[in-house]
């Protein structure tokens, strides 16, 4: 058995190559492909994904609560598996909430985000118990109108847009104008109105980014993210129960990146937890991660349809494509396109090689899953495999473009 590192990619760390072939929970892509009857179809390593949160429980101080963040992937057998292991769920939608209730994890454990909230919502989650970040004063003032008819006491979240950004995250989520939480100097004001309704004020949640690979910088932000927490606190009604700290924490996708160190982290972690025992001493300090719990332990692979040369260039057309994967086409937030890292599954290695451009069948030139990238010589009926596929995968991607069948998704 053998962990051979492509070149100009990261490692490949977690999926084992046995006689050329790359295998997933134990089977090879190709085993795979013939149990569930053809290509694409996404596959999620639960090993995998139960070691990231194993290392992150022996890395991060005892007191710090762990949530997963459902949106990353929201496959509902892959929600069910992860929830017997997290301390709670952070969903988005009123879909993710009814997956995050069919888990049975305790309501009170789940907290619901995201603007734009329906009133349909906003009652589904008053009356299922969830904790509601509330994302504008519009949200507060519904959400008081609807617990007033139904004689429940919501329990509820500031979403704080914080006063500094994460440094060098993949995307930014506060900091500056964002449609996302409420300003910082806007959150005493709608604390003083909250203190008038009928509302159980548990505290806040702040997310300054995600995607990020620089420990320095994501410890940098944690430590303002407690700084400006205690700072709104005394303008609280009760006392802080719940800081959501978010998340930030990366995995490596492109040439030259290094997985993110954690150990530091936790390290910090350790004193902001001394430091909230006298600054926010009823606090419970939370990390809601999604794509650093399981996004290295998820892969997509299509099939090779036709092989064609044009112009001096190779074309490897397959069965997939950015309908399925909208983020490996470079068309979910990269200003840069780069290439995700892709292997020939049943063909890790060879003699000869081929450099090549993978596309899909779609009707578009962005249909691009690879772009100029050495691989061993394929044929047509070999497999792509695209690796780091466990977040933002098929739930992130165009699905009905063009009506092709989607894809399958297998938890191993």
């Amino acid at each position: 058995m053998s962990k051979p590192q492509r070149p100009g990619h990261c490692e490949l760390a977690y999926f084992p190559v046995v006689n050329n072939q790359l295998q997933a929970g134990g089977q090879s892509v190709a085993q795979l492909a013939q149990q569930l009857g053809d290509t694409p179809f996404y596959a999620y390593d639960r090993a995998i994904i139960d070691q990231r949160i194993q290392a992150l429980r022996d890395l991060l101080p005892d007191p710090i609560r762990l949530h997963y963040a459902v949106k990353a992937n929201p496959m509902p057998e892959l929600v069910q598996h992860i929830a017997q292991q997290v301390d709670g769920l952070d969903i988005a939608s009123q879909g993710e909430l009814t997956s995050a209730l069919q888990t049975g994890i305790d309501p009170r454990h789940i907290s619901f985000t995201g603007p734009g909230k329906g009133t349909n919502e906003l009652q589904t989650a008053i009356d299922a118990g969830v904790i509601l970040n509330i994302e504008s004063a519009t949200e507060m003032r519904c959400i008081a109108r609807l617990a007033a008819k139904s004689g429940v006491r919501p329990r509820l979240t500031l979403r704080v847009n914080p006063d500094f950004a994460l440094k060098s995250s993949g995307m930014r989520m506060g900091g500056g104008a964002t449609p996302f939480g409420i300003d910082a100097e806007q959150v005493p004001a709608l604390l003083k109105e909250l203190a008038t309704l009928d509302l159980e004020c548990l505290g806040f949640h702040i997310f300054a980014g995600s995607q990020n690979l620089r420990a320095a910088a994501i410890m940098e932000a944690q430590n303002a993210t407690l700084a400006l927490a205690t700072r709104l606190a005394e303008y609280a009604p009760s006392p802080v129960r719940l800081l959501n700290m978010g998340g930030g924490f990366g995995i490596p996708y492109f040439p030259g990146e290094q997985p993110l160190d954690v150990k530091p982290i936790g390290e910090n972690l350790a004193q902001l937890v001394e430091q909230a025992k006298t600054t926010l001493p009823e606090a419970e300090l939370a990390l809601e991660l999604g794509r650093y719990l399981v996004g290295e332990a998820g892969i997509y692979v299509c099939r090779v349809l036709d092989k064609k040369v044009s112009r001096g260039q190779v074309f490897l057309v397959t069965d997939g494509g950015l309908h399925q994967h909208l983020a490996a086409s470079g068309n979910f937030g990269q200003v840069i396109r780069k290439n995700y890292p892709v292997v020939i599954g049943n063909k890790m290695a060879g003699e000869k090689t081929d450099v090549v451009n993978i596309v899909g069948r779609l009707c578009t030139p962005l249909d691009l899953l690879a772009d100029k990238v050495e691989l061993p010589q394929t044929e047509i009926g070999d497999l792509v495999v695209i690796l780091q596929s466990g977040a933002y995968g098929l739930t992130a991607s165009p699905t009905a473009f063009l009506s092709h069948p989607a894809p399958k998704e297998i938890l191993l």
